[in-house]
């Protein structure tokens, strides 16, 4: 797979990228982190509660300042439930951390991650090597709520084999400089991927949701659609590049990035990109930014409904398309409702 985010080694601020990265533009982490950050305490920090995802259950697989509490690789067979879990309570420190998970053969596994920070100014760099077999069927659902001075940096790597079926729903709340990236490589033939996503950004947080998913195989699927909104100073990053190679003909796919700015000093960078080496292939990309329909505002202030109430309601309906392309019905709900005490 080609790698899209450059090896990091927390121990060698070298290695940061910054914004002369073409990957990196947007965020430059080199700009926020010159020196390399002391390393977290190794020893294991006690756990508060299970996570948002704790009534629906599932294996628990566990990392606390970078260190694994229990095991961090996992084959998953039949029908299961995964909870991946990164910790974060140290304070002005750093640590990296990398979970393997292979989905076997007619495998149906649920895969709920959570990024819970507390404490400020970590450093945290997250690794998910995950391959899904053939006839296997993945879900990925993650909530990422961490501080604002954070900087957090997670790198899921995806192989699909033929026939197989992923989803993937992300949903960001941003940090100092928060990135989360998926590169996928769809080895097709029947194989179908979906990767969503949505930020919701306040203060001055920043939030990158990054994507590369490579065809490399006739008559695969792929569906995209991201949503976010940027209040006060907060800015939002969508990277989504399709790459269909030679022989990957009968490629369908879709691409869809819509944003709100509800200020004058939020900003939002989007940069949707299809490259396509094959001939016979159905691939489309949009890109939209704009602002709360003022008619619909108007219309529900009329009622009795109070300005800030309206702009809630509005701003929810408008991610909430999102959260309803989770098939799960259980997840879905927790997702609702972990997004409506954010907004």
């Amino acid at each position: 797979m080609n790698a899209l985010l450059p090896k990091i080694d927390l121990k060698d601020a070298s290695s940061f990228p910054s914004r002369r990265v073409e990957a990196w533009k947007y965020s430059d982490l080199r700009k926020y982190l010159r020196e390399a950050p002391e390393p977290s305490p190794s020893a294991a920090v006690p756990m508060v509660g299970g996570g948002p995802f704790e009534a629906l259950g599932g294996e628990p697989m566990v990392f606390v300042n970078g260190r694994a509490v229990g095991v961090s690789t996992l084959m998953a067979s039949g029908e299961q439930t995964l909870r991946l879990r990164y910790i974060s309570k140290a304070t002005g420190t750093g640590h990296g951390t990398t979970a393997r998970i292979s989905a076997r053969a007619g495998a149906k596994l649920l895969l709920l991650e959570t990024h819970e920070g507390s404490g400020s100014a970590y450093v945290s760099h997250n690794t998910l090597e995950l391959d899904v077999a053939h006839d296997a069927e993945v879900t990925r659902i993650v909530l990422v709520d961490e501080p604002e001075d954070a900087i957090s940096i997670s790198q899921a790597q995806v192989r699909v084999e033929a026939g197989g079926r992923y989803r993937q729903t992300i949903v960001a709340t941003g940090a100092k400089l928060q990135r989360l990236e998926t590169q996928v490589l769809h080895f097709a033939q029947g194989a179908d991927v979906r990767l969503d996503g949505l930020y919701a950004l306040s203060g001055g947080r920043q939030a990158d949701l990054t994507t590369v998913v490579q065809h490399v195989a006739a008559d695969g699927l792929t569906s995209q659609l991201t949503k976010g909104v940027v209040r006060d100073t907060a800015r939002g990053v969508f990277q989504g590049k399709i790459v269909v190679e030679r022989g990957a003909d009968g490629t369908d796919a879709r691409m869809q990035h819509q944003a709100l700015i509800l200020g004058e000093r939020g900003e939002i960078d989007a940069k949707p990109e299809l490259i396509i080496y094959a001939d016979d292939v159905q691939c489309a990309h949009g890109n939209t930014v704009g602002n709360l329909d003022e008619n619909a505002l108007f219309y529900m202030q009329q009622r009795g409904i109070p300005a800030d109430e309206a702009r809630a309601l509005l701003t929810e309906a408008f991610l909430i398309e999102v959260v309803d392309r989770i098939e799960h019905e259980g997840a879905r709900e927790v997702v609702r409702e972990w997004l409506g005490q954010r907004l």
